[in-house]
């Protein structure tokens, strides 16, 4: 189902959307050479509870930590730990959080220090393919669309589209309809409606689109090792066209 948003309720919603991207924005700096991940999660929990918020994704369906990180082959849902940063990774950092009975959700992927032409390119990419995915999330256009946005800036730029996970609704729960995938063709599905609130976020391989999960039940990884990289932001339909509720 499709929950359609107040005014007042995307104006809360912007409220959980912009610490979100606060507390991105902080966790983008401490991204260096020599830092784990998990001083990255106790990173987001603490700056997350210091805003009177809760971490969205801790005890979401088992899952026990606050932050997702993803690193290299990783696509996503990748579990903190004490593994160290290192020269040349990318770091796809994915974080919400819930305040004021309303969730927030966004996503980063953040070059560990210098990072080859290759994996530059493919968070370039991967970012560039989220706006253009944005631009036509308005009124006048169809779910659809969104999905065929990204897969046509990423595609003719040599990049695959993963399949087996997709963007969402947001509201009062984290995952709420429609899906949206990232890859289809355009024209198809619902009408887009002032009122809904997406989170649209294009996962995306440097070779092939095949992923697995491993055996800790979370971390969706490349078949082929190749990079991924993740970006993510929550976004409403107003009479004005399209609002990102998780920028600063």
């Amino acid at each position: 189902m499709i929950v359609l948003k107040s005014r007042a309720e995307i104006e809360k919603m912007g409220t959980a959307s912009r610490m979100v991207a606060e507390i991105l924005a902080g966790l983008r700096e401490r991204v260096l050479p020599g830092t784990t991940l998990l001083e990255l999660d106790v990173f987001a929990e603490k700056e997350t509870l210091k805003r009177k918020a809760k971490p969205a994704f801790k005890g979401y369906s088992g899952f026990p930590f606050s932050l997702c990180c993803s690193v290299n082959e990783q696509v996503v849902h990748g579990m903190p730990s004490s593994r160290v940063l290192q020269q040349g990774d990318i770091v796809s950092l994915d974080f919400g959080v819930v305040y004021g009975g309303f969730y927030g959700d966004a996503a980063i992927t953040v070059p560990v220090g210098k990072v080859s032409d290759a994996a530059a390119r493919l968070v370039k990419v991967t970012e560039e393919s989220l706006y253009r995915a944005i631009e036509v999330t308005d009124a006048a256009h169809r779910l659809s669309d969104v999905s065929h946005a990204v897969q046509a800036w990423v595609e003719p730029r040599g990049y695959s589209v993963v399949r087996d996970f997709v963007g969402h609704g947001i509201g009062k729960d984290l995952h709420e309809g429609p899906q949206i995938p990232n890859f289809g063709a355009p024209g198809k599905g619902p009408k887009l409606k002032v009122g809904m609130v997406l989170a649209i976020e294009p996962m995306i391989n440097e070779k092939g689109y095949e992923v697995r999960v491993l055996e800790d039940g979370w971390t969706a990884v490349t078949c082929d090792k190749g990079l991924s990289a993740h970006f993510e932001h929550t976004v409403a339909i107003t009479d004005n066209g399209p609002l990102i509720l998780s920028l600063i």
